[in-house]
């Protein structure tokens, strides 16, 4: 663990140097420890695939006394990296028919398979939560198997629906908000995927485990799932 002041009022936690699901895990349960401790005394956290960014409030506290705090909280935490892998996991219900899958032909063809393959191959790996960003709730999951891993698009789409589930090289993603993306869209989700109840606005926390459960099209229209004319157009 290294922890380094960025300004008066910023810090940051490097917490691994590789991206891997055992450090993914380390920076999950960094960030329930940090908060659960320290956040009276902090602005934002923002974790990401190897660290955590804090912001803090300069009059409260400054880089030393949080330094210390830290390496308090987090040095004897170790011995519960392996806990912290298995503590969280989401299953996600996932449609991935045509009329919401504009890519899964593609990525198909792409990969010299068949759809039912690379639905097969997509749904029965389990996916650690890397980083949230890109927009509120996007959660980076990986490592998607390299079969089916296909490059993002040269164009982006202007408007990819909500719940959109995609594939970008090594990395599988839910869409939880209508936004331009380039990912490969292969399927969708009736989930909601961002919670305002709660105080990180989604679902799903870095370091969690996520599987993927295929659905056929009434589970997906009985969970709520929603199929709109035109909304895959460039």
């Amino acid at each position: 663990m290294r922890i380094e002041a960025l300004n008066e009022n910023s810090s940051i936690i490097y917490l691994g140097d590789e991206i891997s699901d055992e450090v993914s895990a380390r920076v999950g349960r960094a960030v329930a420890l940090v908060r659960q401790s320290l956040g009276h005394l902090l602005i934002d956290l923002v974790p990401s695939y190897t660290s955590l960014l804090l912001y803090y409030d300069p009059d409260r506290i400054d880089h030393d006394q949080l330094r210390q705090r830290l390496v308090e909280l987090l040095d004897s935490d170790t011995a519960n990296t392996q806990e912290s892998i298995t503590s969280t996991q989401l299953e996600v219900p996932v449609y991935y028919g045509e009329e919401v899958a504009p890519d899964l032909q593609l990525l198909s063809e792409y990969a010299g398979l068949s759809p039912d393959e690379v639905i097969s191959i997509h749904s029965d790996s389990s996916y650690r939560v890397y980083a949230i960003g890109f927009a509120p709730g996007f959660a980076y999951l990986g490592k998607v198997d390299e079969r089916i891993a296909m490059p993002r698009m040269q164009k982006p789409r202007l408007r990819i629906p909500a719940g959109s589930v995609a594939i970008a090289d090594a990395q599988t993603a839910v869409y939880p908000a209508a936004t331009p993306g380039g990912w490969r869209i292969i399927g969708r989700t009736p989930m909601q995927m961002i919670d305002w109840e709660s105080d990180s606005l989604t679902q799903i926390v870095v370091g969690a485990e996520v599987r993927f459960r295929p659905i056929d099209r009434q589970e997906y229209l009985d969970l709520g799932g929603k199929l709109e004319e035109g909304e895959n157009e460039l």
